[in-house]
């Protein structure tokens, strides 16, 4: 059984020596242990300095990608390694190495494909309340919107077994953390969370630039990737409720017609229409984008296929 520890990196040349320190050596059940560095356009050391420390596997950009792009290209790599798990983790020492165990017990015991690390947000000090608040809500959202149970869907501390990274794709550029819960939850991979503990954060999060940024970005992960599983769910709902603010108003003009108040209330017709016509529309784009998310489901096992015949090799 191999385990690869995959680190994203930018510019983290005064952490990552003291976060590969802390990664385990060996844990029961598993027989090889190996680290993979994504080096996401670093511009100081970071590279040298986890070469010096014995790192062997690297996957460099020569600019900065993003966190999203950098995850999925060390999950690309880590399968091509013949990983059999694989860990996520941080480059700025905000995860205990301790807790890789903690993460990798439940694939080993066949309870889960992937698991999520729970940093319980309310003991975490440096977090502001505001901040608290704002992941529970965004936690509690991804939760409804995937039908899982993570309670830190933010959290970058999460293992994965082989089959469950060959089945990932990751569309936004932003962050992959949202993204991939959904997608687990759409496709009935089974997904946990086990509680972990962090250290003291030692630099700002270089994720967001503030919170109202982030809460924007985050939005439109979700409702991105929840209409790419459930476009015709989306578009019947926003579809249907246009639709019936249409009718209201048909109804509102008839009542006045019938009163012989027609004449002042023409707008009511002139909105109604225009209400029932992109009710009628999004109706008809729902029944489209379906036929192509049943399309992009066939494409999305063919590239599984590929990637398995590809690892086998």
């Amino acid at each position: 059984m191999k385990l690869i520890i995959q680190i994203p990196c930018f510019n983290e040349e005064a952490t990552i020596e003291k976060t590969l320190n802390d990664l385990p050596k060996s844990i029961t059940g598993i027989d090889e242990i190996d680290i993979l560095i994504i080096d996401d356009g670093s511009k100081d050391r970071t590279v040298e300095v986890a070469r010096e420390w014995g790192v062997r596997n690297f996957v460099r950009f020569n600019q900065n990608k993003g966190l999203a792009r950098a995850f999925e290209a060390g999950l690309e790599k880590c399968l091509s390694l013949s990983a059999d798990i694989i860990v996520n983790t941080d480059a700025d020492n905000q995860y205990k190495g301790s807790d890789v165990a903690r993460l990798v017990q439940p694939i080993l015991d066949k309870k889960a494909e992937i698991v999520i690390g729970d940093r319980q947000i309310e003991k975490i000090h440096e977090f502001s309340w505001l901040k608290k608040r704002l992941q529970k809500l965004g936690s509690f959202v991804v939760r409804k919107v995937s039908q899982t149970k993570i309670p830190d869907t933010t959290s970058g501390f999460r293992a994965y077994s082989r089959e469950a990274a060959l089945h990932m794709n990751i569309i936004s550029t932003f962050s992959y953390t949202l993204e991939t819960i959904i997608e687990a939850g759409q496709k009935d991979i089974p997904i946990i969370s086990v509680p972990i503990e962090t250290n003291k954060t030692e630099r700002p999060s270089r994720l967001f630039k503030s919170n109202g940024y982030y809460i924007k970005r985050s939005f439109a992960t979700i409702v991105r990737v929840y209409t790419m599983y459930q476009p015709l769910r989306v578009f019947f709902y926003t579809g249907v409720t246009t639709l019936g603010i249409g009718l209201l108003l048909s109804l509102r003009y008839l009542v006045f017609m019938l009163i012989g108040q027609g004449k002042g209330h023409v707008q009511s017709v002139i909105i109604a229409a225009v209400f029932l016509i992109v009710g009628f529309f999004l109706l008809m784009i729902g029944l489209l984008a379906d036929v192509i998310a049943a399309n992009r489901k066939i494409l999305e096992n063919i590239q599984y296929q590929l990637k398995r015949e590809s690892i086998k090799k």
